[in-house]
């Protein structure tokens, strides 16, 4: 008995538990790096998560997606590195830290001591790397966690600095004193691609206030602006040279006029229905060094300033087409204040306060004052109008502050003078989805700025620039040695983190003055995309592996990465080796809950990866993902979603797969390559629809296509499941092992070894149960796992594509045939007297005539024949939709409905039905009648019931004969036999005695079909006589059946 037989009946995660044992046991994860050595290389970066918080359930969907390509990659013979990594540094860590602390500001860590602080942080990170490595494991996610790359270990900052080095000796990094989007909690500037992490839907004021000016009375410019935090900050106004403003005159509530400047395309969307008069229209340009009073003079300008300045970047789309500008607190309005020497009035301090010297709301956060600045404009009468309104609004990513637009000295790396690069580099990447290669990637690339490096904070890779104290002189250090060399002492032992670094003075070899180091960190973004570098200390160490590592074959994350991983690895790559950093990657969608909507903790809605893989399992839990849709869609999640991949998967395949180790086991089956099985039509069907299959799926993967990967493999083991198996049940029940028998088993073994493996990269728990019970029984020289076996092989040989054609059709109809039973209410078990098609061509016909005797067998039904069209079985009528016809032809309408009406309808019909267009003439003119505009009534005729999927219809004559009806009682009853057979726990090869207690119509149906029913159900001996106590009881339509089984 070389298969060990499995029930039916099976507690899936237990299976998956007792696999997670043998793995372990005998080291099968590091073995499929240990066999492969030496074969081609297929390289894969792990994007660093960070272990300072517990992996959530969308972790789970970017290790499943990362781990499938990889295991195929190895069963397709290549070798594969899976390095993983964690990100330790930045802002991310430091926050759970000052949580805990108690923290509110950057002071307070001064004071605490940076070097206590980093610590703290040190010890942090890997806080929650148990619950991070136990659920790796958990999930077949084979990553190798025990030599992951660390991003705080001296080793991979000093390779960031050799990439910084470089950076600097191409002139890419710079000091820049411009605006930055600014975390005043955090103290801190944040590149481009963090602010695009942390965009929110709010609600901000919305304000239109009055700048009177200067030498016109009554006479002012409205402004519009949603931030009036800033207005104490304004020192000009900006308009369009080229467009066109107006001077309107109104009238004030309480008496009196006044003249308004706007922009003459906004004059309704800023007066809406009010009743205004123009007085003067005239180019922005006239309004140049147009003075008005300041609103606000609690910071004086050390320059000219409250003057109108022409700009073309406004823009007439919404406000009023003059624009407030505040250069501290805005990039466009710092521009404008270099071109016309504009004062900068910083009101705001670096932890998002108001300056003391704007008295009223000093030491306010800057959005707390809205209100009151609003108050105190309304109060003077230069408020036109406050209102609210909802619009994204960037907030830090990780703190959750209201970031500002705020004037501050920090690095930079200029990726512009790349861009063109950058752009064409991208050409060469596969995106999954592809169109976020030219959308939302591309045009990042397209609008980039430069990289905004600096970081004004502690726990992090210190930028490597030391400056001179007394000439100025800046220089890049790129490694340990060289900081060794111009320290003049031995650093190797020297911790590159704050505060240590700092205490590194150099000479500087200009003047022999003191160098200091500067006192940013980098980006941490930096850091995780230095890892295609850095992860192997090179160039210090690992040239040859890093040359074979580099660049990426595969990498995937979350679609946010876009503008966090994906672009700095893409962007270090570019200016570091003019290449590409990886050449495929998978970019993944959101996780929704159940009723679609995001997960977070306010909603409770958070799912525990846990929950669900205790009860259902991780293979299911990774299937799930993998089918639910394409991978950058976003995927509703939950238990219950789960467990419909079960139901409808796992369940089936381990049924058939539970079927075949039980007939297997009893008829001591091994397969044999002697010779070549005398397969059946259906056996040579599956055989092709397998292979098929395989090379299907073989081309989803090479394609990165988790969907057509898994979705087919669904598909074709429902078929295996409730096609094949079930039409080749007898084969494996009869005694006799003869060719036939053989040829099932043969046919069914190779199904189910292919399967395993075609799933092995999706499903790895299921494959090895599979694997370990089918395939290392009977072939001792297999490789000990799965997941070192090979890849299938497609033999084209077996793929013939005219049958699975034929028996596509056969299965369509067969499909037809059950939704007319369910729709008349008969049941499978009663017989019926014939079933009749129509198809939608004529080479159709003989396929239906060539597979009677299969549909009326799978039907039950005593005849098949053709229909000569579908109008043997129905009557069409065509019912003109006036809502949409009237629409479209409006007066021609009654005309158009006549013509529809005169139309063959049948023929009409078919073409409707099939999603085709029907013309018709009406006045000379040619109407187009689409599907949706017609409505098709299809009516059986007499004593039919009929189902339709486009040209093809099956028509059941649903009459039951006395004959009929009996045929029907006897097939019931072999089920109830069956059912008590379970129930008293036989093997399905024991034989009965049958005693039986029956109506009297069941008892006639019974004696009418004896040799069929103990056939059925192998009984030795059968009679009509009263059972023993404890006997199988069932309720029939015609009162009570007992059965009465003894083992023969």
């Amino acid at each position: 008995m070389p298969f060990k037989p499995v029930s039916p009946q099976v507690n899936l995660p237990e299976v998956e538990e007792r696999h997670l044992k043998f793995w372990r046991e005998y080291d099968i994860f590091h073995k499929t790096e240990e066999t492969r050595r030496g074969k081609p290389e297929f390289v894969f970066y792990e994007g660093p998560p960070t272990a300072n918080g517990k992996p959530g359930v969308h972790h789970v969907l970017a290790r499943s997606f990362k781990d499938i390509f990889l295991r195929y990659r190895v069963m397709r013979g290549y070798h594969v590195i899976r390095r993983g990594g964690w990100d330790t540094h930045g802002l991310p860590v430091e926050i759970e830290v000052e949580k805990k602390l108690g923290f509110t500001s950057k002071r307070q860590i001064e004071a605490y001591g940076v070097a206590k602080f980093n610590e703290l942080c040190r010890q942090s990170v890997f806080e929650y790397i148990q619950d991070w490595e136990k659920l790796t494991e958990r999930i077949a996610f084979w990553v190798d966690l025990e030599n992951a790359y660390v991003t705080y270990h001296n080793e991979y900052i000093e390779s960031v600095w050799w990439i910084l080095k470089r950076f600097w000796e191409q002139g890419l990094i710079y000091r820049g004193h411009k605006v930055v989007t600014y975390c005043p909690r955090c103290g801190t500037p944040l590149a481009d691609h963090e602010v695009a992490l942390g965009y929110k839907d709010t609600e901000d004021p919305s304000v239109y206030v009055r700048l009177p000016l200067k030498d016109e009375p009554n006479t002012a410019l409205l402004v519009w602006t949603t931030t009036p935090w800033t207005l104490p900050a304004n020192v000009a106004v900006a308009a369009h040279p080229e467009v066109t403003y107006v001077k309107v005159k109104r009238a004030l509530p309480n008496g009196g006029e006044e003249f308004l400047i706007v922009a003459q395309p906004l004059l309704e969307k800023v007066f809406r229905d009010e009743d205004v008069e123009i007085v003067a229209e005239f180019p922005g340009k006239a309004l140049d060094g147009k003075r008005y009073q300041p609103l606000f003079t609690f910071v004086p300008p050390d320059k000219p300033a409250h003057f109108v300045v022409l700009a073309d970047f406004v823009t007439t789309e919404d406000g009023t087409g003059l624009v407030h500008m505040a250069p501290a607190f805005g990039a466009d309005d710092m521009e404008m204040a270099r071109k016309y020497d504009l004062p900068v009035i910083n009101t705001v301090k670096p932890d998002g306060t108001i300056v003391d010297a704007v008295r009223p709301w000093a030491g306010m956060f800057f959005k707390d004052a809205d209100p009151l600045i609003i108050e105190d404009l309304q109060k003077r009468g230069l408020m036109f109008r406050a209102e609210t309104y909802t619009h994204s609004y960037p907030f830090c990513w990780r703190c959750g502050t209201p970031l500002l637009y705020y004037a501050r000295p920090t690095w930079y790396i200029r990726t512009t003078d790349r861009k063109d690069r950058l752009v064409a580099l991208n050409e060469k990447i596969n995106w999954v989805p592809q169109h976020i290669k030219h959308g939302r990637f591309g045009n990042w690339l397209e609008n980039n700025i430069d990289w905004a490096l600096g970081r004004e904070r502690y726990w992090g890779t210190p930028l490597p620039v030391w400056q001179c104290q007394e000439c100025g002189h800046q220089h890049a250090v790129g490694s340990v040695a060289e900081l060794s060399e111009m320290a003049g002492r031995d650093l190797s032992d020297l911790d590159l983190h704050r505060p240590y670094v700092d205490e590194v003075t150099l000479a500087c070899p200009k003047c022999g003055g003191e160098m200091k180091r500067v006192p940013e960190l980098i980006d941490v973004w930096f850091d995780s995309g230095a890892m295609q570098v850095a992860q192997w200390h090179y160039p210090f160490e690992n040239q040859e592996i890093f040359k074979e590592q580099h660049p990426a074959d595969y990498i995937c994350e979350a679609v946010d990465q876009t503008r966090g991983w994906f672009y700095s690895l893409h962007a270090i790559s570019t200016l570091l080796f003019d290449d590409v950093a990886f050449k495929n990657v998978v970019c993944l969608g959101l996780i929704l809950d159940e009723n679609g909507f995001k997960m977070s903790k306010s909603r409770g809605n958070i799912v525990d990866p846990w929950d669900v893989l205790n009860v259902h399992g991780a293979d299911a839990l990774r299937w799930y993902f993998y089918t639910a849709g394409p991978p950058g869609d976003s995927k509703r999640f939950s238990l219950n979603l789960v467990g419909g991949t079960v139901r409808r998967f796992s369940l089936t395949l381990w049924n058939v797969y539970a079927f075949f180790t039980t007939y297997a086991s009893l008829d001591g089956w091994e397969p044999s390559a002697a010779t070549e099985p005398a397969y059946t039509e259906l056996d040579r069907w599956l055989r092709s629809e397998l292979h098929a299959l395989t090379k299907t799926v073989t081309e989803a993967y090479e394609a990165y296509d988790a969907l057509n990967a898994t979705r087919p493999v669904e598909a074709f083991v429902e078929r295996l499941s409730n096609w094949y198996l079930r039409r080749s049940r007898r084969r494996f029940w009869k005694s006799a092992s003869d060719a036939d028998k053989h040829a099932a088993y043969s046919t069914l073994y190779e199904a189910l070894v292919t399967v395993a493996k075609l799933i092995a990269p999706a499903m790895p728990f299921m494959a090895e149960e599979l694997y370990q019970n089918l395939v290392r029984p009977v072939t001792p020289d297999a490789p000990e796992s799965v997941h070192l076996a090979d890849w299938p092989a497609c033999d084209e040989t077996a793929i013939d594509e005219t049958l699975n054609r034929e028996m596509a059709l056969v299965l369509k109809l067969v499909s037809l045939g059950h939704a007319a039973r369910n729709k008349a209410g008969i049941k499978v078990r009663q017989p019926l007297q014939e079933a009749a098609f129509a198809v939608g061509r004529a080479s159709e016909q003989d396929v239906v005539t060539r597979y009677a005797d299969l549909l009326a067998d799978e039907l039950n039904v005593k005849r098949v024949r053709v229909l000569s069209g579908q109008g043997e079985a129905v009557s069409y009528r065509l019912k003109p939709l006036p809502k949409q016809l009237g629409q479209k032809y409006k007066g021609l309408f009654p005309k158009v409905r006549q013509a529809i009406l005169a139309l063959d309808a049948e023929t009409a019909a078919q073409r409707l039905l099939a999603g085709e267009p029907v013309a018709v003439e009406v006045e000379g003119q040619t109407c187009e009648i689409l599907p949706d505009e017609v409505e098709v009534i299809m009516e059986a005729h007499g004593g039919l019931t009929v189902a339709s999927e486009g040209a093809y219809l099956a028509a059941l004559n649903t009459e039951i004969t006395p004959e009929l009806r009996q045929e029907g009682l006897a097939r019931d009853f072999v089920r109830w036999v069956q059912n008590a057979r379970k129930e008293a726990n036989l093997d399905l090869a024991d034989r009965i005695r049958l005693t039986y207690q029956a109506p009297e119509e069941i008892a006639a149906a019974v004696e009418a079909f004896r040799d069929y029913i103990m056939g059925e159900v192998l009984a030795v001996e059968m009679a009509a006589a009263t059972p023993p106590e404890g006997a199988f009881t069932t309720e029939a339509a015609g009162g009570k059946v007992v059965l009465g089984i003894q083992k023969a």
